[in-house]
């Protein structure tokens, strides 16, 4: 699913990047807009509801593990992953009515090669309280609630690591927990970057501007393959040897 998500953000976003950067088209419609900001906006929630997901195994694997099993069937993990999905997907749908109702009068520049929310609600006209703040109780019900529940997870699973003593076998159950780490950080850092640049947008330099919006939607589904590849016993093997093999003959 984490898979699925990504690639569903790729494509929800790179025609419009491909479009200007490729093709120098910097005009969008507005129906058009609207879709890729829902699509965007939903997919990253479910990614997020994701990562908690994975969070959980994890709790369970370390915490429980002779309970594994029988907490984590198949139909859990169904639940887990059809709640993350209708969470996203109820939550953020009233997004593209609420801007469809606003008119735009102004120059509709938007900030960055995608459809983002607060962007383009910065360019509607009208009192758009109301709005602002459905989008703010959306960020608070998504991405705050799932950062508390991981930060909790994982001082769950520190506290039992500790109590166990460390020993070999906790420390590897605890490597195992490195690549949801990391790709919660890929997530997650980005995510809050761009929500502080748009809180401080009028004392941000372009590029940084232009960079972070970007690598908000585009590092992470190119950096999780990435790390979750690293942690298979093949590939780190054919690492070493690649890189063994290059000083040998450096030696030489």
């Amino acid at each position: 699913m984490l898979a699925l998500t990504d690639l569903g953000l790729s494509l929800s976003t790179m025609p419009s990047v491909l479009a200007i950067f490729w093709f120098d088209v910097h005009h969008i419609g507005l129906d058009a807009c609207l879709t890729q900001m829902f699509f965007i906006h939903t997919l990253s929630s479910v990614e997020s509801g994701i990562l908690v997901a994975m969070a959980l195994d994890r709790l369970v694997a370390i915490c429980a593990p002779l309970n594994y099993t029988r907490i984590l069937t198949h139909y859990t993990v169904v639940c887990l992953s059809g709640a993350a999905l209708l969470r996203g997907a109820a939550l953020l749908a009233p997004l593209p009515l609420f801007l469809r109702a606003f008119p735009f009068c102004g120059a509709n520049i938007l900030s960055h090669s995608y459809c983002y929310y607060p962007d383009m609600l910065n360019l509607a006209c009208g009192d758009v309280t109301f709005s602002s703040v459905y989008g703010l109780i959306c960020v608070l019900c998504t991405f705050v609630v799932d950062v508390v529940f991981i930060i909790a997870s994982y001082m769950k699973i520190l506290g039992t690591i500790m109590k166990l003593g460390i020993q070999d076998r906790n420390w590897r159950s605890l490597q195992t927990c490195a690549c949801h780490i990391c790709t919660v950080l890929v997530f997650y850092l980005p995510l809050i970057s761009l929500a502080v640049l748009h809180r401080y947008s009028q004392e941000t330099p372009p590029i940084l501007y232009t960079t972070m919006s970007n690598a908000y939607l585009l590092m992470t589904p190119l950096l999780n393959p990435l790390v979750y590849s690293l942690k298979s016993r093949q590939i780190q093997a054919a690492l070493r040897k690649r890189f063994w093999v290059q000083r040998v003959i450096a030696g030489e």
